[in-house]
């Protein structure tokens, strides 16, 4: 289950069912769960408001989709590969639920104080009446998460006979020996399960009921619990087809299954390494340009075993350790300011190499299949922000320089001494203009901008480049 951290209830509101049938609190009238999320969504669309904020790239695929789901009052599966933001999205469920919803204080299943449905419930609110004592509950409380792995047992998801109240003399038939799992403890709310597929069919079994006749069956006899709740999962193609599969009575009672993708454009991988990643340097937007490619290369790379994915977390994690090398030259140098660049592109490849599957066949030929694909995402990078910019000015300007005057960049080089290095000629400034370097004193973009134009001009073998293996430093220049 997922732990958030929860606010406290507003001390204004009603704390009997008394208080709250007389208050003409929304609340006081019990909604389903589906209707509430219908509702809610519907106002949220009405109102020309965000319904999902942090989720990129799906607005005119996934979401439409998804929100006619839930608008239908369907339980829901996302299929889709590792790393597309299935669980996230599932996550944002519980933005639709209202924020506080009242419950019978110390219920096991948060019932509604108008409709409970256990016997110990039922028999305290016959009992009390006006006086049945009320506690709120907020949205996040709403909100359970399982992760479906082989050792998950029936116990988990449904409940069991609990041999201590057994032991305080409870009859072994009667209800309220049971110790509920984490389906019934969702009543009134969402319910996740991630990576459907792994859960063991005869475990698979126990939900066919919940979903359908919103019941449950513990130890041969069966309560008859009105459940009201709204079940969503996640599967992985790969398992769904092989590893795991979900069973085909379960698959029916889902009303909808959506299928998820990567992002469709380099913007939206942009966006995503923009909102998810932690980077504790600058990267500028041209370097994150280089890594949202190379990972769409990695994709379509006959190389790659697809059917496992390219995660958009390598992209991510890419972008991380690019940050994570500028702060070290950084701390090496004695520069102020960490800023990436594009020296700094070559800390990736051997770091995350094992975020990825290679089809048999190509084993020893990965390190040169990633420098490749690199390379590749640099040149097409430099080639669309640079488009229109005549380079051969500085390919000429640079190629002139000699010895230790050489543009000379690395993970020990400080951008002041390759901005110093760097010819006065009118395309630099042009360069740093283009890539968003312009106006700052710092010499760290500027560094970071023109190392990109070099690195292109070397692709396109318009400029000479040592490699200096001893220092780790690379020279272009004659």
């Amino acid at each position: 289950m997922v732990r958030v951290s929860t606010p406290s209830a507003p001390a204004d509101l009603p704390t009997t069912a008394g208080e709250l049938a007389r208050s003409g609190h929304p609340a006081a009238n019990a909604r389903s769960v589906r209707t509430e999320l219908r509702d809610n969504l519907l106002a949220r669309l009405r109102a020309g408001q965000d319904p999902w904020p942090g989720i990129v790239g799906f607005d005119r695929t996934v979401l439409p989709q998804f929100e006619r789901a839930v608008l239908a009052g369907h339980d829901v599966v996302l299929l889709g590969e590792r790393g597309q933001g299935k669980t996230r999205l599932l996550r944002s469920l519980v933005n639709l639920l209202d924020e506080w919803t009242p419950v019978i204080e110390g219920s096991e299943l948060g019932e509604h104080p108008a409709e409970p449905i256990i016997p110990a419930s039922r028999r305290r609110a016959a009992e009390l009446g006006d006086d049945l004592p009320i506690a709120w509950r907020h949205r996040s409380e709403r909100y359970a998460e399982k992760l479906a792995t082989p050792d998950t047992s029936v116990a988990d998801l449904i409940g069991d006979v609990d041999p201590v109240k057994v032991a305080e003399g409870r009859s072994l038939g009667d209800p309220e020996t049971i110790h509920y799992g984490l389906v019934p403890r969702a009543h009134r709310g969402i319910v996740t399960i991630n990576e459907l597929p792994d859960l063991a069919e005869r475990i698979q079994v126990a939900l066919l009921n919940v979903m359908e006749e919103r019941d449950i069956q513990v130890r041969g006899y069966t309560l008859r619990l009105p459940l009201d709740i709204m079940l969503v999962a996640s599967a992985n193609p790969e398992d769904y087809t092989n590893r795991g599969r979900i069973i085909t009575p379960l698959k029916d009672r889902f009303g909808a299954e959506v299928r998820t993708h990567y992002p469709l454009e380099v913007a939206g991988e942009i966006a995503l390494v923009r909102q998810e990643a932690h980077l504790v340097a600058d990267v500028p937007d041209h370097l994150v340009e280089v890594l949202a490619r190379f990972t769409r290369h990695l994709r379509q790379s006959g190389a790659v075993d697809q059917r496992s994915g390219v995660s958009a977390r390598f992209t991510i994690a890419a972008a991380e350790t690019v940050a994570a090398a500028a702060l070290r030259r950084a701390a090496v140098t004695g520069e102020d300011a960490a800023v990436a660049r594009p020296v700094d592109l070559e800390s990736v490849p051997p770091v995350l190499r094992g975020k990825l599957e290679f089809e048999s066949g190509e084993e020893g030929r990965e390190a040169e299949l990633l420098t490749h694909l690199l390379r590749r995402s640099v040149t097409e990078t430099a080639r669309a922000r640079l488009a229109g910019v005549d380079l051969a000015p500085l390919a000429d300007g640079v190629s002139a320089l000699e010895g230790a005057r050489r543009v000379v960049t690395g993970d020990r080089v400080a951008a002041r001494q390759v901005v110093d290095a760097l010819p006065s000629i009118s395309v630099v400034y042009t360069v740093a203009e283009r890539l968003g370097a312009a106006g700052t004193e710092a010499p760290g973009p500027l560094a970071s901008a023109v190392e990109l134009a070099l690195e292109h001009l070397y692709l396109t073998r318009k400029l000479a480049k040592d490699d200096d293996a001893e220092d780790g430093t690379v020279a272009y220049g004659g």
